[in-house]
This record gives C-alpha cells, sequence and structure tokens, in this order.
C-alpha cells in the first residue's frame, strides 16, 4: 500500500482556493502501480458475482473500465449533465466547493437485479458517491457494492454513504 500512498500527488488550491486535490494521475501512469490497484479491486469482488461495474465521471471511468475487464463483466458510466445521449435519470448534489448533478441512462442494464460495484478513484464528502447510488438504486439492484482507491477519512465520506458495503485501498 506504500507504494500506492507514495504515487498520489498533493495539488494545492485546485479546483478553487482552500482545497488540496490529490492527484491519482501519477499512479495511474505507473504500470506497476496501476496494475497492483486494479489486482486488489479484482481480489476484493471476484466471488461476488458482479454483473456490472459502475464508475463515476471521469476516473472512474479508468478504474472501472479496468476492472470491468478484468471480472468479465459491462462497464456502465455515470456522467456529468448533458454527455449522455439517451434516455436518462438524474441527481444533484452538493460538492465540498459547490453543486453538481449526476446522469446515468435509463436502460442501462441489460438484465433485472444486477450485482454491482460502483467504483471511484477518491471519495471525500460522498455526495458524487450518494448521488450515485441513488441513481443505481432507482433502476433495482440485487447487490449494490462501492469502491475507492482513495479514501479521505477526514471528511468521513464514506460514514455518509447510503451502503454499508464500502470497500477502499487508501485510507489517508
Amino acid at each position: 500500500m506504500q507504494y500506492l500512498l507514495s504515487k498520489l500527488k498533493d495539488v494545492p488550491n485546485f479546483p478553487k482556493p482552500g482545497i488540496t486535490f490529490k492527484d491519482i494521475t501519477p499512479l495511474l501512469s505507473d504500470k506497476k502501480a496501476f496494475k497492483q490497484a486494479i489486482e486488489i479491486f479484482y481480489e476484493e469482488y471476484k466471488d461476488k458475482n458482479i454483473d456490472y461495474i459502475i464508475g463515476i465521471e471521469s476516473r472512474g471511468f479508468i478504474l472501472g473500465a479496468a476492472l470491468a475487464l478484468q471480472l468479465n463483466v459491462g462497464f456502465v458510466p455515470i456522467r456529468k449533465v448533458g454527455k449522455l445521449p439517451a434516455e436518462k435519470i438524474s441527481c444533484k448534489y452538493e460538492l465540498e466547493y459547490g453543486y453538481d448533478e449526476l446522469e446515468m441512462h435509463k436502460h442501462s442494464f441489460e438484465i433485472q437485479n444486477p450485482n454491482v460495484v460502483l467504483i471511484d478513484d477518491l471519495i471525500a464528502t460522498g455526495g458524487s458517491a450518494n448521488a450515485s447510488i441513488s441513481l443505481i438504486n432507482k433502476l433495482g439492484v440485487n447487490e449494490l457494492y462501492t469502491a475507492f482507491l482513495v479514501n479521505l477519512t477526514f471528511l468521513k465520506g464514506t460514514d455518509k454513504l447510503n451502503t454499508n458495503k464500502i470497500f477502499t485501498i487508501l485510507d489517508i
């Protein structure tokens, strides 16, 4: 875990003054670190009969697509407003530095009540994760797991999630 942690970069005052952004792109560009992270997620979910990985825009797409390939399952994106072409559902949420809205295709699942993993790079306050959980639950699932590469524990986002099936790799 220390190796993965060493690949994170702090970016002060981004996206606005007073916020320190945890950048995972150095981890992604390091083939050893990226592979290790995906293997850790794979080990967590390989025996849970997962049908879909659902990634939150945008870094959740990177982790989610790689994990979906490893698990041999489908990938479903959750996107910011106006990015999806077909019929969709949406949910507004509060960020630590403002407001945003996420959307998901209304017909994302080809099977009823699938087992899914919602994945993102980082959980901070839990706003985007809870909005995503709300969207997924509107479509109906059997089991909903949540996975994050980084958990900013001081913001207590995992405590605020509307689920108890939470897996994180790096708790900082």
